[in-house]
């Protein structure tokens, strides 16, 4: 889980401007890309050497003389679709494509490549003037209110199973799940939460399912086996911990509110932004920023919670849970799905696997299996294992997020993602 080489390898863009395969070829045949030197510029040099062989005498001239020229003939449209310099930079970007790949065109950097292609490709009429400062779009009420339905139908759940007892209290928890479920489905398929890539929701209901019931388990075990309830518990009634999973549906609205302020902030200084490396700079403490404030709003809902329903409001591993959920959902949105879903994945599994290696101990001469989690919960309690399994997936998130979502192709169509339809 901790292996940052596995998350940074480049990922497909799922933007609309993002070229295809025909246009990354091009990049070969022109100049080479970043990929294809190494140090000693042997097997860069053969590919453009190749290239150049199968290329006519008359085009390798036109190549050799002006090198821009021919990237732009194969590549007009995209040019002609971007309706900034930046843009064009953008999609450079999200294929690899560095300054040093620049160079090979004749230019200093990355940037002053995409003003040249898109100063010189002509256009039918005159592009409209770059906004600095665009209006923001408006929140709008229909996924607002899309975000705040999990909270409201997760606090009615909670509210029926303890009105209910019995058989009505297993159909509320089964009418409220599906419920629940249903909702936060509809909220992430509309709105700043909204993603091209459709993903499995499997780890993130294991994980929120691991903080409503996995608390209670991890006790069992440590006392001896499902037939010895703790706290006390009598008629088979199994220990629940709700307040930590009504505050991180409640803060669905939260997150939502924040993913649109961080794409419509970093689109407003995409388009002011007068080169990639200052666009990143500009736009890590906005992300650092959106996801402080989206923490802040989580620990008062925690609390809230807590002493509503008059339980422990559990704070580090629901804080947590909820950063490592804002950070996935940002990259996913962001089209970097793959990384998210490796790292729930991998923290899923550490939770499934410190509850089974507590099990396998009571096996004769398996006992060593438990000790690290024995260690840690004695150390820091239930609440250490799934705040240690949360805590270093956020952290890894984190610091792939100000990656890539710190690039400029990931933020090169924004607009569209902010008014995504679903």
């Amino acid at each position: 889980m901790s292996g940052l080489g596995e998350l940074d390898r480049p990922e497909t863009p799922s933007s609309p401007g993002a070229w295809d395969e025909r246009s990354r070829r091009s990049l070969t045949d022109v100049g080479g890309d970043e990929g294809g030197t190494d140090e000693s510029g042997s097997r860069g040099a053969g590919a453009v050497a190749s290239s150049r062989d199968r290329q006519s005498p008359s085009r390798a001239r036109r190549s050799n003389a002006d090198p821009v020229k021919a990237l732009m003939h194969r590549h007009r449209d995209l040019c002609e679709r971007a309706v900034d310099p930046l843009e064009i930079a953008a999609g450079l970007e999200a294929h690899g494509v560095t300054d040093r790949t620049a160079a090979r065109f004749r230019h200093r950097d990355v940037f002053s490549l995409a003003e040249e292609m898109y100063a010189r490709v002509p256009r039918d009429d005159d592009p409209a003037p770059r906004l600095t400062n665009p209006p923001a779009p408006s929140v709008r009420a229909a996924w607002l209110l899309l975000a705040l339905l999990p909270g409201v139908l997760c606090a009615a759940a909670v509210a029926g199973l303890r009105l209910t007892d019995g058989r009505p209290r297993l159909i509320a928890a089964a009418v409220g799940a599906l419920a629940v479920t249903m909702a936060l489905r509809a909220a992430l398929r509309r709105g700043p939460l909204s993603a091209a890539t459709r993903t499995s929701g499997t780890w993130t209901c294991w994980l929120v399912g691991y903080a409503l019931l996995g608390d209670g388990l991890l006790r069992t075990a440590l006392a001896g086996g499902p037939d010895a309830l703790p706290d006390g518990t009598a008629d088979g009634e199994w220990p629940l911990t709700a307040a930590p999973v009504v505050a991180l549906a409640l803060s669905c609205a939260p997150a939502a509110v924040c993913a649109h302020l961080f794409a419509v902030r970093a689109r407003r200084k995409l388009t002011s932004s007068r080169g990639l490396a200052d666009f990143s700079a500009s736009v890590r403490p906005l992300l650092l920023g959106t996801f402080a404030l989206y923490m802040g709003v989580l620990t008062a809902l925690l609390t809230l919670t807590g002493a509503v329903l008059d339980e422990p409001a559990a704070h580090p591993q629901a804080l947590a849970l909820g950063a490592l959920l804002l950070l996935a959902r940002l990259l996913t949105v962001h089209g970097h799905a793959h990384s998210a879903t490796l790292v729930l994945t991998a923290t899923a599994a550490a939770k499934g696997a410190a509850l089974a290696t507590l099990f396998a101990g009571r096996l004769p001469g398996c006992d060593f299996l438990a000790v690290p989690v024995e260690a840690l919960v004695a150390a820091c309690g239930p609440a250490g294992v799934p705040t240690a399994a949360c805590g270093l997936g956020a952290l890894t998130l984190l610091v792939h997020a100000s990656r890539r979502l710190t690039r400029a192709s990931a933020h090169a169509h924004a607009d569209a993602a902010t008014e995504r339809p679903g």
